[in-house]
């Protein structure tokens, strides 16, 4: 067995930006960040070569070291699904994905690197008389031509690849640090807000029950703002930082239908399982606006709240970057997630 290491590198490789922390395991319950670093390339990388010199330019501007990385990929493509299957070891149940993607995820995934793991249940209820017992499994897939990308542009900065996950996963990682009283006792509603998509997860007493992607991101908010006023993207930020009337009634309305998906999404949970939603986990990008989480609040009927794992660690970073640190933390739940993976702390 591999030895878990104590320090290592989270990468959250995004189609937008790349995001880096340096975590740090200091004791049994103690993690520390030490550095962390985030770039936005001008253009997305299409290749390893590519890729790899964005990493160097991150990696330089984080700075620490570390032998091992922990990577997370974004991809527009990417399959997260939850499946009910009779008790099959993740091994098998992979090999049978790979080859049976149509039955069983209703996908072909010939083009995809999978992964499954079982998802521990909140209660066991006994099955049907006469029914096998099902559980369920946790299935995630990513195009294996950006896979492969990934790992040869980390591999092209000398640093060894700690396990690779899908950015979704990673953020609830995060969040089970972040909030572990809510994990594993409440029903919880966690938003992931992207660049271009949003991911939705929900569970309760830390069984996941709802996995899914919508196409709503903070890029496509921005573009609708600026559409609807003619105004600059930085104008746009600022004017919704000062809770200008008509910018804030335009983001309600540009944000109608993420809102829409998520109120569906929780009328499915509490109709279908013994839970019920009283407030909302938000992360990415919108959720550092106090307007954009008051709109979503008012507009959904429940408090959505920011959270951050970074929160739940000791800061070692340098006084000179921690003024931007407490800015930019919000963005950072992904890559602690990675990270977490790797140092068996999730």
């Amino acid at each position: 067995m591999a030895k878990v290491p104590n320090s290592v590198i989270g990468l959250d490789i995004g189609r937008h930006s790349l995001k880096s922390v340096l975590l740090h395991r200091r004791g049994k319950d103690r993690l520390a960040i030490t550095h962390y670093g985030l770039h936005v390339p001008a253009e997305a990388p299409e290749t390893a070569e590519a890729l790899g010199r964005e990493l160097k330019i991150l990696f330089r501007d984080m700075g620490g070291a570390a032998k091992g990385c922990a990577v997370s990929l974004s991809s527009p493509e990417a399959l997260i699904r939850i499946i009910e299957q009779p008790e099959t070891p993740p091994a098998m149940l992979r090999d049978a994905l790979r080859l049976n993607g149509m039955s069983l995820l209703n996908q072909d995934v010939k083009r995809f690197v999978l992964d499954c793991d079982l998802i521990p249940a909140s209660s066991d209820p006994a099955p049907e008389p006469g029914a096998a017992r099902r559980f369920k499994y946790l299935v995630g897939g990513a195009p294996r031509a950006e896979v492969e990308m990934a790992s040869q542009a980390v591999a092209g900065s000398s640093i060894a690849i700690h396990g690779m996950q899908l950015a979704p996963v990673a953020a609830l990682n995060a969040f089970q640090l972040a909030q572990p009283e809510v994990f594993a006792n409440e029903s919880f509603f966690v938003v992931d807000i992207g660049h271009a998509t949003s991911t939705m997860m929900a569970g309760i007493r830390g069984e996941l029950v709802l996995v899914r992607s919508i196409d709503f991101g903070g890029k496509g908010l921005l573009e609708a703002l600026c559409g609807l006023t003619g105004d600059s993207r930085e104008a746009v930020i600022s004017a919704l930082d000062q809770e200008d009337e008509v910018m804030v009634e335009y983001t309600r309305v540009s944000m109608n239908s993420f809102t829409r998906e998520i109120a569906s999404s929780i009328g499915f949970i509490e109709h279908h399982h013994d839970g019920s939603v009283s407030r909302i986990f938000v992360s990415g990008g919108p959720a550092k606006s106090r307007v954009f989480l008051k709109l979503m609040g008012e507009e959904l009927g429940f408090p959505c709240e920011s959270w951050a794992a970074a929160d739940k660690c000791e800061m070692e970073i340098g006084p000179d970057r921690m003024a931007d640190y407490e800015r930019e933390s919000l963005d950072l739940n992904v890559a602690c997630g990675a990270a977490l993976q790797a140092l068996g702390a999730h």
